[in-house]
């Protein structure tokens, strides 16, 4: 009797060779060139990186909310539940966008419309995708409001964004990612501009609310104590590629790019840097223009290992052990 072949489940979400391009006058903008990796079902993933690195607009890719123009995604695949978004008709996109995938933009006094009001924001999509009345809609509003901590929340449903603070912006714009309950929620920076006792909250509702309705994270940051706290693996990005990816224990203690081992020794530590006086820590130049990108490897200018072979071939993203890859010259497996 021949065994079975078992198929192993397929991903949530699988992007491959992924690539978004800006055109301009000044050139092609390779803003994500090649990125590929993977998020499953409940799963938190981390993407990290510079301002400049790729990850916005990776995020924004997923959705297909990249502004064209200028930009356009020119090559790849994104598979969510095995179904290529990049194939769905841009009129159809609208069932997916907040309803099976939601994103958590990064400053929401600008991603919040000041002239309605949070009740009628988040009430929208509720209506347009549960296809609930309004009366029900603002039911669910303040429901959701009271999920993610609002206090009063029958009150704060007809106020106005300027009339909120900024951790209560925030949960307004978790409540309205989270209404629909999708199975993919990109935040985007969901901590920026947050005193810390407010990021811990915002920190921990969003794990609470994963471990309740099943949401899959990709958690977009430079914060990686927030890595930390919420990822599974994490994917380190520079000047629009992934240069390592692995499971957090990984990354922070065996990380194997000279990127990787710079964003982490730039982390404050109070044993090493108060008490011993240490100067912190930090990655020496700038991100390379998207315009001008070096030949070879593009954190070569900044990375103190720098072979000739570096400034002449770019290297592979490879494996180098049980889920964990990176394309350095000098990683070994």
């Amino acid at each position: 009797m021949c065994a079975q072949t078992v198929r192993e489940a397929p991903h949530l979400l699988n992007i491959k060779n992924l690539r978004t391009y800006f055109f301009s006058s000044k050139g092609v903008a390779k803003a994500v060139d090649g990125v590929s990796f993977y998020l499953d079902k409940g799963e938190t993933i981390g993407v990290v990186g510079e301002s400049g690195s790729g990850k916005t607009v990776s995020g924004l890719s997923i959705l297909r909310l990249v502004p064209s123009p200028p930009g356009k995604i020119v090559d790849g695949e994104i598979l969510f539940e095995e179904i290529d978004l990049l194939k769905v008709p841009k009129g159809k996109m609208w069932e997916i966008r907040g309803d099976k995938i939601s994103m958590i933009f990064q400053e929401p006094m600008t991603s919040l419309n000041p002239v309605f009001t949070v009740g009628n924001q988040i009430s929208e999509a509720i209506i347009l995708h549960q296809k609930l009345n309004k009366k029900s809609a603002f039911e669910k509003c303040v429901e959701m409001l009271k999920i993610v901590g609002i206090p009063s929340p029958e009150k704060r449903v007809h106020e106005y964004p300027y009339q909120l603070s900024g951790g209560m912006r925030q949960r307004a714009m978790i409540a309205m990612a989270l209404s629909c309950n999708p199975k993919i929620l990109i935040a985007d920076e969901p901590t920026t501009a947050l005193d810390v006792t407010i990021q811990a909250q915002i920190l921990e509702l969003m794990n609470k609310l994963k471990e309740e309705m099943g949401t899959a994270i990709i958690m977009i940051t430079h914060n990686l104590g927030v890595i930390a706290e919420m990822a599974k693996r994490v994917v380190v990005m520079y000047s629009g590629k992934v240069v390592e990816e692995g499971v957090v224990d990984d990354i922070f203690y065996y990380p194997h790019h000279p990127y990787t081992k710079g964003l982490l020794e730039t982390i404050p530590r109070i044993d090493q840097n108060i008490q011993s006086g240490k100067r912190l820590s930090e990655i020496r130049g700038m991100i390379p223009n998207l315009h001008h990108l070096p030949k070879g490897c593009y954190f070569h200018p900044r990375c103190p290992s720098a072979m000739e072979i570096c400034r002449q071939e770019a290297p592979e993203l490879k494996e180098i052990g049980d889920q964990h890859r990176c394309s350095c010259w000098l990683a070994r497996s």
